[in-house]
């Protein structure tokens, strides 16, 4: 299936095909731009965002004959909702959709959450990796613990029982509706620093219209962070042992999606011969705000 978009931007383009994939029973849309015969990429959006968010990045890869493979997260944009959310069930849909494509290494490619998702990935499966390129996704926090097993356990119980009572008070729930303007605006107050004209074209993509107006096509169930003993401090100690080729991007500007994350806090966690790229005067979505300066990042980085 080839998608097309009703009111498209200059330089911005849909993906050139769409297919679903079934993820130990669940149903994940992926999308791919480029030609069948190019170099398989995987690229991965961030929390609360879906693959249409990457529009005006992934077919600037694409035209340099990478063939570009990313997919909705469960829960975002059109993929199936999930009883429950976690971190590696996020990453078993990301190789089931990397399956589909190829059983070779391919660079992974992630923005933000997606960016952690796929350092994880190439933690437990470093044999489907050829590079890793982490855009705005690399989170910090100044005081960083030895979590000890009995904490780990203890938060287990903790965060398993808040995210359930939530679960159990919105399964039935509904997101707030609102007119394709009106939505626009409200997820510009998450990317403050992204174009009207942009967040406009967003909304026919990642929400859907009823009877009552819009919805964003997101889980109302969905909180921000991971299932679990999850802490973004400890994706950080975990980036040293990645062996292979490392391009880290890090945006400067804060804004309300941002990691807070300096330079100083990265650099002494990055693997050897890693590269680090710092963006002033760009926020969180690099990939958004910069599009043909970060591809040619990622580009020169894996040429």
């Amino acid at each position: 299936m080839v998608l097309a978009h009703p009111a498209p931007l200059p330089d911005v383009r849909r993906p050139d095909r769409r297919w679903t994939v079934d993820a130990a029973g669940l149903e994940i849309a992926a999308y791919q731009w480029g030609e069948d015969s190019g170099r398989p990429l995987l690229l991965a959006h961030g929390g609360f965002d879906f693959a249409g968010t990457m529009d005006c990045f992934a077919p600037l890869l694409a035209d340099e004959g990478w063939r570009v493979v990313s997919w909705d997260q469960r829960g975002h944009g059109d993929s199936e909702h999930a009883a429950l959310y976690n971190w590696e069930a996020d990453q078993r849909d990301a190789m089931a959709v990397l399956d589909s494509v190829t059983n070779e290494a391919v660079p992974f490619v992630g923005h933000s959450k997606g960016g952690g998702l796929l350092m994880g990935l190439a933690e437990v499966r470093p044999d489907r990796l050829s590079a890793m390129v982490n855009l705005d996704g690399l989170p910090s926090k100044r005081a960083i613990p030895d979590v000890s097993d009995r904490e780990r356990r203890r938060l287990m119980a903790t965060e398993l029982a808040q995210r359930l009572d939530f679960r159990r008070q919105a399964h039935d729930s509904l997101r707030k509706p609102g007119t394709l303007e009106s939505l626009a605006e409200r997820r510009g107050k998450m990317n403050p620093r992204l174009s009207e004209e942009w967040l406009r074209y967003l909304v026919p993509i990642g929400a859907e219209e009823s009877d009552d107006g819009w919805r964003w096509k997101l889980d109302p169930s969905m909180r921000f962070g991971g299932f679990g003993p999850y802490r973004p401090e400890w994706g950080l100690m975990r980036m040293p042992g990645l062996r292979a080729p490392f391009l880290g991007v890090l945006g400067l500007e804060e804004d309300a999606m941002s990691w807070g994350t300096t330079p100083s806090d990265v650099e002494p966690w990055l693997p050897r011969a890693a590269r680090f790229e710092v963006l002033e005067g760009v926020g969180h979505f690099v990939h958004v705000e910069r599009p043909r300066q970060v591809a040619d990042m990622v580009l020169e980085f894996l040429a």
